[in-house]
């Protein structure tokens, strides 16, 4: 006998009701119908989303069953706020509970580790991450010493101590020790004070470096990737931000963040190519130079899956151009009529919804990287000054891109070489770990 569920409140009217199939998204419809008041206006079923506060959807049942909800307009199927306006209606309609037998919901799809690989690069990742971050930083090219005054510490070194910095978490005084490990190892050739290095934060001429250092580390994994997803991401900062909200006439506040826009492989979730912009910068502009810097690098790009965010002609061209099929998102106001590339593009999306959602939901892993950054080196930025706090959003995709390094050396066998060959290695300076490659 299964464990039954009943949902027992609400008080709308009664529209055309419909049956309710049990399945994972019905647990979600029934929390929805069970905690939150789900109201039936002007022919519409006004339901509350579950991750957006304040965000309502309108649901119309019966005939013309239709949902505002992204979930609906890709698949066309009963989603969560659909089924919750079922679940209302029927209690409302009927006088009683609806009962779900949760024995009979299937269980959610898992997919087997392989924890020999991930626990050896778990338990070398440190050690690794310094070794693969000096080859990184050894082509950096340094700028020529100034004439007079003091020598200042050389550009690999600073970024060295920068990204270290970012993946330790540590504040300034706690990650002291950590530089002078590294120096001791051979892995810088000056001495950095802890207290240093947020001064290397706020350099501007670090950015370009950054960005350059975050492709190479992608490099090694070219021979893997072929779909790349495009998306952005924000990471809070220290300051507070005011605005006035016309909707409710009341005005609010917040912390400000920096938004990132990147381009990550489906595969490996290794970032290929990073921007910056202002924290209310549109995403689908963006999309053309992330693709391009990704070309640029060496990566056969196939297949582009984004969201309707990135859903515009020109985007569908330039992917196009590049080699590769757009799977993006239409907005439910889209049609064809433009032409071209983007009604064939359309005409695929309508009519073919299997295929490319099959494709589409590729994309899904640049939101599983982003929780790993986020994950592993926090939703949060330390420095103070606009160029300090990008540098550090940026040293932090570095590190995030240098750790899937380590885990692939374990999992797949590849050689993260950077700069064509090896740089040779300075007596006394320790040497880097041996690969282990994965049989066959």
């Amino acid at each position: 006998m299964g464990t039954v569920m009943n949902v027992t409140d609400g008080r709308p009217p009664t529209p055309p009701c419909e049956s309710v199939a049990v399945d994972l998204r019905e647990l979600k419809a029934l929390e929805l119908a069970a905690r939150h008041k789900i109201a039936f206006r002007d022919g519409y079923w006004v339901v509350p989303s579950q991750t957006s506060p304040g965000r309502t959807y309108r649901v119309r049942l019966g005939d013309n069953l239709s949902c505002e909800c992204e979930n609906w307009i890709l698949t066309l199927q009963p989603c969560k706020h659909i089924t919750a306006a079922r679940i209302v209606c029927a209690r409302d309609r009927g006088g009683k509970a609806v009962a779900i037998d949760t024995d009979a919901v299937p269980k959610r799809p898992t997919y087997r580790q392989d924890w020999p690989a991930y626990n050896l690069a778990q338990s070398v990742e440190k050690d690794r991450f310094q070794e693969l971050l000096r080859d990184l930083c050894a082509g950096i090219v340094e700028p020529p010493p100034p004439k007079c005054g003091r020598r200042p510490h050389r550009v690999k070194d600073a970024v060295f101590a920068m990204a270290f910095k970012v993946y330790s978490t540590f504040s300034s005084r706690r990650f002291n020790c950590d530089l002078k490990d590294a120096h001791a190892k051979g892995y810088t050739a000056t001495a950095i004070p802890g207290a240093k290095v947020p001064a290397f934060f706020v350099d501007a001429d670090m950015t370009p470096i950054l960005q350059n250092l975050i492709r190479l580390s992608s490099l090694p994994l070219a021979a893997v990737e072929t779909t790349f997803a495009p998306d952005s991401t924000g990471f809070s900062t220290s300051r507070f931000v005011r605005w006035f909200d016309e909707k409710y006439g009341v005005e609010r506040s917040g912390h400000d963040w920096v938004k990132a826009h990147i381009m990550c492989g489906a595969k490996t979730n290794v970032i290929t190519a990073a921007e910056i912009h202002d924290r209310d910068a549109n995403d689908s502009p963006i999309l053309p130079s992330l693709l391009k810097a990704t070309k640029a690098a060496g990566f056969d790009v196939r297949e582009v899956p984004a969201d309707k965010g990135y859903s515009s002609v020109e985007n569908i061209e330039v992917i196009t151009a590049a080699g590769a099929v757009p799977y993006i998102a239409f907005k439910s106001s889209a049609t064809g009529g433009a032409g071209g590339l983007w009604e064939k593009a359309f005409h695929f999306y309508s009519l073919h919804r299997e295929d490319f959602l099959s494709r589409y939901h590729q994309r899904s892993n640049v939101e599983s990287t982003f929780s790993m950054v986020k994950a592993k080196f926090r939703d949060h930025v330390r420095s103070k000054t606009d160029t300090a706090m990008k540098n550090e959003v940026y040293c932090k995709l570095l590190a995030h891109n240098i750790c899937c390094l380590i885990q692939s050396q374990c999992e797949l066998g590849i050689d993260p070489v950077f700069w064509g060959q090896r740089p040779a290695v300075e007596e006394g300076t320790p040497a880097v770990l041996p690969l282990v490659r994965r049989p066959g």
